[in-house]
């Protein structure tokens, strides 16, 4: 039975395989690299998530554009959730009033019987 061998590659290497991707597509990075192509895919998706931290990393035209769709959108999405927040602070402070006031009226209801 052959024995697999499994590579590990440093931080610093992937972030500049991750370059290159960027720069010459990533079929032509694996192959330059001598990487299966998947594992480049990999690592520039795992670059575009967030999870990998790819130093000098270039932002192709295209790259740059869904970034700052991506950015528009989560804007929206922090007004929409400020909004939300807000709304709920106001229906909190709501029923904290109403709780104050239910309770002094039972308190006066139960006095008013002794």
């Amino acid at each position: 039975m052959a024995k697999r061998i499994i590579k590990t590659y440093d931080q610093e290497f992937r972030s500049q395989a991750v370059k290159l991707a960027q720069e010459i597509g990533g079929h032509k990075a694996a192959t330059e690299l001598g990487l299966p192509d998947s594992t480049i895919y990999t690592w520039v998706k795992a670059f575009k998530g967030g999870r990998l931290e790819a130093k000098d990393a270039v932002h192709t035209p295209s790259n740059a554009l869904s970034l700052n769709e991506e950015l528009i959108e989560l804007k929206k999405r922090v007004k929409e959730l400020d909004k939300e927040n807000h709304h709920l602070k106001e229906v909190n402070e709501f029923l904290e009033e109403a709780s104050a006031f239910f309770a002094a009226s039972r308190r006066k209801s139960t006095k008013n019987r002794d």
